[in-house]
C-alpha cells in the first residue's frame, strides 16, 4: 500500500449522498484521503484552482456533452489527473471512444468495488511510473553528457536503462491482475531455452531477456475495454489486438534497442506452420529468438490460472507443446524444452514468480 499512503487525494463526485459516503468509507479503510461533493461543477471549481488531487471518482449516468467538456477542461488543467467513471454505459463504442481520446482513464460500475480498487491502484502506479521516468530521463541526459569522460557513468546509464525497461514491463503487467509476473517468467524461460539450444553469449542472452520482458509493449496502445473484456472479442476488437506486435516494434525502434529485442516483439505471435500473425512467416523465416519465446510464452500461459480455467501442471503443458510441435512450435525448440525435466521447469517458475501485496489485497476484496 506504499503508493496509497502518500498525500494524494481522491475526489468523489456522486449525486447520491448515501452512495458517496459508502465509497468514501470504503477507500478510507485503505488510508486514502477523500473529499466528497454532489456535482462535477462544484468539484471543477476546486480542481481548477488546485492540483492537490490525484484522481476523481465520478458517478454519472447518462454521460452528457457538457459533462465531457468539463472533463476535458480538468484534464487540460492537470494532465496527470486520473478520471475514473462509475457508470453503466450501454453504448460500447461510446465508452471505448472516451477511453481512446483520454477523456477518462477507467470505466467500472459503482457496485464493483474490486474494479474500483484496481483502477485506483493502476492510476497511482501510473503516476509513480511517470515520476520515476522523469527522474530517469533527467539522469540519462546528464549521463549522456558525461559518459565520454567517465566509464563508470556509462555503466550507470545501462543500469538506468534496464531499470526503465523493468518499470515499463511492471506497468504493463499491472494492467491485468491475472497475468501479473508473466513477462518476468517468460523472460527466464526464454533464457533457459536459449542456453539449452547453445546460446551462451551473455550479451545475446540479455537481449533475449529484454525482448521477452517487452514482448507485449504494443498493448500499451490497446484500450482496457478490449484487453480486459470478460467475453469473447468481436472481429474488430481481435484485429486491434493483432496490431500490438507492430505497435510494440514501432515503439522500441524509437529507443534503438538491438535486433534480437525487436525480433521477439514483432514476431512472437508467428507460428512455425505459417498460420500466425502479423506476417504469416514459416519455419526458419521466423527469427530463432521469436521461436524460442513462442514456446516460453505458451508454457507460462498453460501453467497459469486464468479467469476461465484453473492452471494446468507442467506434465499437461509438455503434452500440449509436443502435440503442437511442427505446427505452432519449432521442433528443435520443443526438443530442447523436453530435455529438461518438468520438475526443473516448475522450480524455475517458482523461483521467478513473485506475488506483490497489492494483488493479495485485491484477491481478498474479491472473495
Amino acid at each position: 500500500m506504499e503508493e496509497m499512503n502518500s498525500n494524494n487525494k481522491i475526489f468523489i463526485i456522486d449525486k447520491n449522498e448515501k452512495s458517496r459516503r459508502f465509497l468514501s468509507q470504503f477507500l478510507e479503510g485503505f488510508s486514502l484521503e477523500t473529499k466528497e461533493t454532489s456535482s462535477l461543477s462544484e468539484a471543477a471549481n476546486i480542481l481548477l484552482k488546485s492540483n492537490n488531487y490525484a484522481l476523481i471518482l465520478i458517478s454519472q449516468t447518462p454521460v452528457e456533452e457538457n459533462f465531457i467538456t468539463m472533463l476535458h477542461s480538468l484534464k487540460a488543467n492537470n494532465p496527470l489527473l486520473g478520471i475514473i467513471l462509475l457508470s453503466e454505459i450501454q453504448n460500447k463504442d461510446f465508452a471505448i471512444s472516451l477511453l481512446e481520446d483520454g477523456t477518462i482513464d477507467h470505466i467500472t460500475t459503482p457496485s464493483n468495488l474490486t474494479g474500483v480498487f484496481s483502477a485506483i491502484k493502476n492510476e497511482f502506479h501510473k503516476r509513480e511510473l511517470i515520476r520515476k521516468n522523469e527522474f530517469f530521463q533527467k539522469k540519462l541526459r546528464k549521463l549522456r553528457y558525461e559518459q565520454e569522460r567517465d566509464f563508470k557513468k556509462a555503466l550507470d546509464l545501462e543500469e538506468i536503462h534496464n531499470t526503465t525497461l523493468e518499470n515499463l514491463m511492471t506497468a504493463l503487467d499491472l494492467r491485468d491482475v491475472e497475468t501479473f509476473g508473466h513477462s518476468r517468467t517468460v523472460a527466464k524461460y526464454s533464457q533457459v531455452l536459449a542456453q539449452i539450444l547453445g546460446i551462451k553469449n551473455k550479451v545475446h542472452l540479455d537481449h533475449i531477456r529484454k525482448g521477452a520482458l517487452l514482448h507485449d509493449v504494443g498493448k500499451i496502445a490497446i484500450p482496457d475495454s478490449i484487453l480486459k473484456k470478460p467475453s469473447s472479442l468481436d472481429t474488430n476488437e481481435w484485429e486491434k489486438i493483432k496490431l500490438h506486435p507492430a505497435l510494440g516494434f514501432g515503439l522500441i525502434k524509437e529507443i534503438k534497442l538491438v535486433k534480437e529485442v525487436g525480433d521477439i516483439i514483432l514476431y512472437h505471435h508467428e507460428k512455425y506452420d505459417g498460420t500466425g500473425y502479423p506476417y504469416c512467416l514459416k519455419k526458419e523465416k521466423i527469427p530463432m529468438e521469436a521461436r524460442i519465446f513462442a514456446l516460453a510464452d505458451a508454457l507460462d500461459a498453460i501453467t497459469s490460472k486464468r479467469p476461465y480455467r484453473e492452471k494446468r501442471d507442467f506434465k499437461y503443458a509438455k503434452e500440449e507443446i509436443q502435440l503442437h510441435s511442427g505446427i505452432q512450435f519449432d521442433p528443435e525448440v520443443v526438443e530442447a524444452f523436453c530435455s529438461l525435466s518438468m520438475e526443473k521447469w516448475a522450480k524455475i517458475r517458482f523461483e521467478t514468480t513473485k506475488l506483490m501485496p497489492i494483488f493479495e489485497e485485491i484477491l481478498q476484496l474479491s472473495k
